[in-house]
């Protein structure tokens, strides 16, 4: 998900910027520093969307530079556990699907990919065996996240599903709501367990021919 995110942060600003104005030159050291940065709690940087205040400027000794206390807003995506996201295939290989996120990358393992018992052809295609569903790169796809690490940061990892309804390949989900839900008939069954049709169960003749029986003699009754 994307995010809109408060921070707080001293900025060194290096002295090839003290020609440009302090604003300016906290803004491209504030860009320099957050641009791509990943971290678990601000997820991935996107871009910095504005500075809210700058604070005096402080020197070190033995430092040239000079350090603003600084607060701006950065756009960023954080990935969460549970959120549906929609991507494009960028990879296949025998154990799955590199999935693209935007900023950052996801995998799907071959049996995440579809409901169905999963092959992998040289044509770096993934293909079900009774659904006769196919992925191939550049696929538009719709995901679940399973999992989420930022244990290495230059590195994020995420997992992802296809296998629940209302995932997959988007023309997957189109055709699954295209299809025609069984008649009610066809779905009702007796205490048994017996399929019924009509109010009758199947295969019961037994109790069909006792009502017929009982309608023909009251027919012959009344003659």
């Amino acid at each position: 998900m994307y995010y809109k995110i408060e921070v707080k942060d001293r900025i060194r600003v290096t002295p090839n910027l003290f020609n440009l104005d302090t604003k300016e030159a906290v803004i491209k050291s504030v860009k320099k520093k957050y641009d791509g940065y990943i971290s678990k709690d601000l997820g991935v940087v996107i871009d910095i969307s504005g500075i809210k205040s700058i604070g005096d400027g402080v020197i070190i000794p033995g430092d040239g530079s000079s350090y603003y206390e600084t607060v701006f807003d950065v756009l960023s995506f954080k990935p969460e556990l549970q959120e549906v996201v929609t991507g494009k295939i960028r990879d296949i290989v025998d154990f799955g699907a590199f999935i693209t996120l935007g900023p950052i990358d996801g995998m799907i393992h071959v049996s995440q990919t579809m409901d169905d018992f999963v092959s992998f052809s040289k044509e770096k295609a993934l293909s079900g065996r009774e659904s006769k569903k196919t992925l191939k790169v550049n696929d538009v796809c719709r995901a679940r996240i399973i999992a989420v690490s930022f244990k290495d940061p230059l590195n994020p990892k995420l997992g992802l599903t296809m296998r629940q309804p209302g995932l997959g390949r988007i023309d997957w989900i189109g055709e699954e709501g295209a299809k025609p839900e069984s008649s009610r008939e066809d779905n009702v069954r007796t205490k048994s367990g017996t399929r019924t049709k009509f109010g009758i169960p199947q295969g019961d003749t037994h109790s069909a021919g006792k009502e017929s029986k009982k309608e023909s003699s009251k027919e012959s009754k009344k003659k």
